[in-house]
């Protein structure tokens, strides 16, 4: 954490918020874990008073929504201190919903999930990816919403151009509504604008730069007069300001 808040005072930042994974209830490599909840909260407050003089800092958490029992409106999550509340989808059920899958990760992890976990039935996938968003948009709790149409990033690998089939549009349509009619925050991650740390050099020169949600997107919720906010959704501390420059160019002339 220290790090990542060196880095932010060296790229000229005022303000940087922390929003590391919740813990959850099933086992997950990319989340903390509820007995690191205390640590981390005592590490953040030693940090706000050491940097207090150079930089404003945040404690949150990227809350995830499971179902109607786990997510940000939760008691859990309500009784921590946190300065806001961020929360996604990470999570589906399979078909026979014994079983959540991270469908959050790599275009080529994602692909073979497809095949391993759902019968390569894509429709169900992005279908079930929007309802538990809208369900997650309903149960509140949380101020910002994180990377909503990550889903449309993975699935145009399995199935290109899908985000611009009308089917796809009509649920980032109903999302975008959701969103206004809640008052939330809509994120505008950085984080796939470079390809990953550890790609090759032939998958860096191939690489698309992308934002979630997608510019066109943002136009739409621009449009709608959904505020927005820029985060970097970054693992590493020298790709904190990573696209930031970028999204508020496509932000501007959206």
């Amino acid at each position: 954490m220290s790090d990542f808040v060196e880095e932010a005072i060296k790229e000229g930042y005022l303000h940087y918020g922390f929003t590391p994974h919740s813990p959850i209830p099933i086992v997950s490599p990319c989340n903390m874990s509820m007995e690191d909840v205390t640590n981390y909260i005592e590490e953040f407050q030693r940090l706000k008073e050491i940097h207090k003089d150079r930089i404003n800092l945040y404690l949150s958490m990227e809350i995830d929504y499971l179902d109607e029992q786990w997510g940000a409106s939760n008691s859990y999550f309500q009784e921590l201190p946190l300065d806001y509340r961020l929360s996604s989808v990470h999570f589906i059920p399979t078909q026979s919903g014994n079983q959540l899958i991270d469908i959050d990760g790599r275009p080529e992890t994602f692909i073979r999930k497809m095949h391993e976990f759902f019968n390569d039935d894509i429709y169900y996938v992005v279908d079930k990816f929007y309802m538990q968003t809208l369900k997650m948009i309903e149960a509140g709790g949380f101020d910002i919403i994180g990377h909503f149409d990550k889903i449309g990033f993975n699935a145009s690998h399995f199935r290109p151009d899908i985000e611009n089939e009308a089917w796809y549009k009509a649920h980032i349509e109903c999302i975008i509504k959701a969103i206004k009619e809640k008052g939330l925050i809509a994120e505008v991650n950085t984080k796939a604008w470079e390809a990953p740390v550890n790609a090759t050099e032939k998958q860096c020169k191939e690489y698309t730069p992308r934002l979630f949600p997608s510019a066109d997107t943002i136009s739409m919720l621009k449009n709608a007069g959904v505020p927005l906010v820029v985060n970097s959704d970054t693992h590493y501390p020298s790709r904190l300001n990573c696209g930031r420059e970028a999204a508020f160019n496509i932000i501007d002339n959206a």
